[in-house]
């Protein structure tokens, strides 16, 4: 045999062990799909301060905090491979620690009814191992959470470096009780192979009983699709307003917030968008809405950030701001403020927005 030919048959037999080797781990990842049911009971965990034991929502006025964290991982030092950035992991550990740090004082310092939080880490490379969830329930020890996982895989085998294993979801936390929860899935715009390490989005629910009251209140944590080509947001946004309509035919208050990645009515014209070559919303449309029903945002400050690069408030020609974070209340609520809080994108990519309401006939 020559030197070409043994040369071949070298480059036969390593494209053969690459191609094994692809089909292996395509195999091994489909087995190990995250495969969700339409509808999950969850557990509505207790205080893990048991001389907290949370009682039905007894007053007519309380306050909703949102926040997508960005799994302490999208601070103000970071940008995001898939918004025009370079990076797939933070920087560094120690930089996750600082965000958790900095979400957790901030919540804690609110001192809100209910939190709705999005992008929380349970136990993911990306975040170190940090599980955030776990860590949360452990600093707001006198509430009741749920949990449920919106993005789940073994390994997720790209860019370079790969963002390797996630086990990721929103998490909603209560001073009150939370009879029930329940993870609702959403319809999914990706197939395979993509769908099998991509985030299968969904809503949790969890009702609060009301005091000498039959009815409840519904709340509803939500992070809808951000990478599709638009027309899986409007599905989702679709079941999500479905589900909403029923509660609130049952006599229920109900409340929808979270991360829309869709710009809130009329916000565009506070913070207009000026690189539609990079990353862009969908938009809400509130003439989609039941009677009654409204969307609640605050424009004064802008509630997300493009990770195009790290943040960088005086650079206003290369930083995008957008309004995708609020809520969506039932006609029976009474808005009396609503606010995004101005943290300067220092732990995540998102500002927090709180909500206060009152209950109506």
């Amino acid at each position: 045999m020559n030197v070409f030919k043994k040369i071949l048959l070298a480059l036969a037999i390593v494209l053969g062990v690459i191609l094994l080797g692809v089909a292996g781990l395509f195999t091994w990842l489909t087995i190990t799909e995250y495969r969700p049911e339409p509808v999950e009971t969850l557990a509505a965990e207790p205080p893990l301060k048991a001389e907290a034991a949370p009682k039905a929502l007894d007053k007519d006025s309380f306050t909703v905090l949102s926040w997508n964290i960005g799994y302490c991982g999208l601070g103000r030092e970071s940008d995001f491979f898939m918004d025009g950035g370079s990076q797939v992991q933070p920087l560094s550990q120690e930089l996750v620690e600082k965000n958790f740090d900095g979400i957790r004082q901030r919540i804690q310092a609110e001192e809100a009814d209910f939190t709705l939080l999005q992008e929380v880490d349970a136990d993911s490379a990306r975040s170190g191992g940090l599980n955030q969830s776990m860590k949360l329930r452990e600093n707001l020890a006198e509430q009741s959470d749920a949990f449920a996982l919106n993005f789940c895989a073994k390994f997720v085998p790209y860019p370079w470096p790969p963002i390797g294993k996630v086990n990721s979801g929103l998490q909603t936390f209560s001073r009150y009780q939370i009879s029930e929860a329940a993870r609702v899935s959403l319809p999914c715009p990706f197939s395979w192979p993509v769908s099998m390490v991509n985030l299968k989005r969904c809503l949790l629910v969890s009702r609060i009983p009301l005091a000498n009251s039959e009815k409840e209140l519904v709340l509803v944590n939500l992070h809808l699709e951000a990478y599709d080509d638009g027309e899986g947001k409007l599905a989702q946004s679709r079941q999500l307003r479905e589900l909403l309509e029923q509660e609130y035919q049952k006599g229920n208050y109900v409340v929808a917030g979270g991360d829309w990645n869709q710009i809130f009515p009329k916000s565009e014209k506070s913070w207009p968008n000026t690189h539609k070559e990079l990353w862009t919303p969908g938009y809400l449309d509130e003439s989609e809405l039941a009677e009654g029903w409204r969307y609640v945002w605050d424009a004064s400050v802008p509630s997300c950030r493009l990770l195009n690069q790290p943040y960088d408030p005086a650079d206003a020609a290369d930083t995008q701001y957008y309004v995708i974070d609020g809520f969506l209340v039932s006609p029976n609520l009474e808005v009396e403020a609503v606010q995004t809080l101005d943290e300067g994108f220092a732990c995540s990519d998102h500002n927090p927005v709180l909500l206060t309401l009152s209950m109506g006939e």
